[in-house]
């Protein structure tokens, strides 16, 4: 399994990011190939995280490419800084 995680800072309006996630996004990432799951976090304090789990790298490749094109098109008001990218392999889970 291959995971990427995304953190924003700066976010302008938590509850009007994760209706527009939730209703535009997460359908979005069902579609991707290999598929496994998706979690938006509110961290708090302006920060918010997602994860993207997959069951190759061709997925969570995909999964980056497609928020930053959500983001840029759908969320850029209240997330306006770019996301902290990490990506890999899944090497422990429970």
């Amino acid at each position: 399994m291959y995971a990427a995680v995304r953190r924003y800072e700066g976010v302008t309006d938590a509850a009007e990011a994760a209706r527009l996630v939730n209703e535009g996004f997460v359908p979005l990432m069902r579609q991707v190939s290999g598929f496994v799951a998706y979690y938006w976090i509110d961290a708090g304090d302006g920060v918010m995280v997602s994860t993207s789990v997959f069951q190759d790298r061709a997925g969570a490749e995909e999964s980056v490419a497609r928020a930053a094109d959500f983001v840029r098109d759908n969320l850029a008001s209240v997330l306006p800084h770019p996301p902290e990218v990490t990506a890999g392999e899944v090497v422990a889970s429970a």
